[in-house]
C-alpha cells in the first residue's frame, strides 16, 4: 500500500514538509561520500528556510502541553495502559523542556557562520557549487568521510528538539483517524465534508494500483481526481477506470 497525505492549513503543511527534510537530512548525513553530504548539508539549509516561521517553536510547544491535557484526562481509566500513557508523558514532557531550552531565533547560529552561508548561497545557484566558486567547500568535501558525518552532526543537533516534537504531533495526527474505504468510478471522487474540522486526509492505494491521487480539498468539499503515472505521455490522464482506495481523516 502507499499512502498520500494533503494537510487542510498552513501549519500541518508545514510539519510535513520538515519532516521529510529532516528525514533526508539524516538519511544522506549517514553515508561516505561527498556527494551524499552536500545533499545533507543542502537539505539542512532548506530546513533553516523552513523552520524560520517565528512562531513554530511556539506552535508546537502549545500543541504539545495542549495533548499533555488531553492525556491526563486518562489517568486512571481501567481500559488505558498506565505505563504506556506514562511514557507517552515522558516523551512528550522532554520533548516540550527541550523545545523551551532553544533560545534566540531557529538557526541563528547557521546564520552566524560565514562559510556556510557562503555555501548556502551558491546552492541556490544552479552549478553555483563547482570547485572554481567554492574551493574551501571542494576541500571539506575531501576530508575524511567521519570529519565530514562529525561537523553535520553538530550543524544539525541543535535543531533536533524541533523534529522529535514534530514527530510527536504527526504520529498523534496520524492515529487520529479511521480509514474508511471507497471506490472512485471513472477516477472521479467527491464528499461532502460539511464544515469537517479535519487537519489532514490520507489517502491510500494499492501499491500495485497505477492510480496517483490528486487531492482539492476544504472544510466543505473533498475532491479526488486518480490520474494514471507518468509515462511516455506529457499530458497527465485521468484514469477512466473505477479505483478502490482508503479514505482517513486526522485531526488533534
Amino acid at each position: 500500500m502507499i499512502t498520500y497525505e494533503y494537510p487542510f492549513n498552513e501549519r500541518i503543511r508545514t510539519l510535513l514538509r520538515l519532516e521529510d527534510l529532516f528525514d533526508k537530512t539524516l538519511f544522506f548525513a549517514q553515508m561516505d561520500g561527498g556527494q551524499e553530504h552536500h545533499v545533507a548539508l543542502t537539505t539542512l539549509f532548506e530546513i533553516l528556510e523552513v523552520a524560520g516561521r517565528a512562531d513554530l517553536k511556539m506552535d508546537l510547544i502549545q500543541e504539545l502541553e495542549r495533548q499533555r491535557q488531553t492525556l491526563l484526562a486518562f489517568r486512571n481509566n481501567p481500559e488505558i495502559s498506565e505505563e504506556a500513557l506514562s511514557g507517552a508523558l515522558y516523551e512528550i514532557e522532554q520533548s516540550s523542556a527541550a523545545l523551551l531550552a532553544m533560545t534566540g531565533k531557529i538557526g541563528q547560529y547557521l546564520r552566524d557562520n560565514e562559510w556556510l552561508m557562503g555555501i548556502k548561497s551558491r546552492a541556490a545557484i544552479p552549478g553555483g557549487v563547482c570547485e572554481f566558486d567554492l574551493p574551501s567547500y571542494h576541500w571539506w568535501l575531501h576530508r575524511p568521510a567521519e570529519q565530514r558525518r562529525d561537523a553535520i552532526a553538530a550543524w544539525t543537533k541543535p535543531l533536533l528538539p524541533l523534529r522529535d516534537a514534530l514527530a510527536i504531533v504527526l504520529r498523534l495526527l496520524r492515529s487520529s483517524g479511521r480509514p474508511k474505504s471507497y471506490t472512485a468510478s471513472g477516477g472521479q471522487f467527491q464528499l461532502n465534508l460539511g464544515g469537517s474540522t479535519a487537519q489532514m486526509v490520507r489517502v491510500t492505494v494499492a501499491l500495485e494500483d497505477t492510480a496517483v491521487p490528486e487531492v482539492s480539498a476544504n472544510k466543505y468539499a473533498l475532491n479526488i481526481r486518480f490520474t494514471n503515472p507518468p509515462a511516455s505521455e506529457a499530458k497527465t490522464k485521468t484514469c477512466d477506470r473505477p479505483v478502490d482506495f482508503d479514505l482517513t481523516f486526522c485531526n488533534l
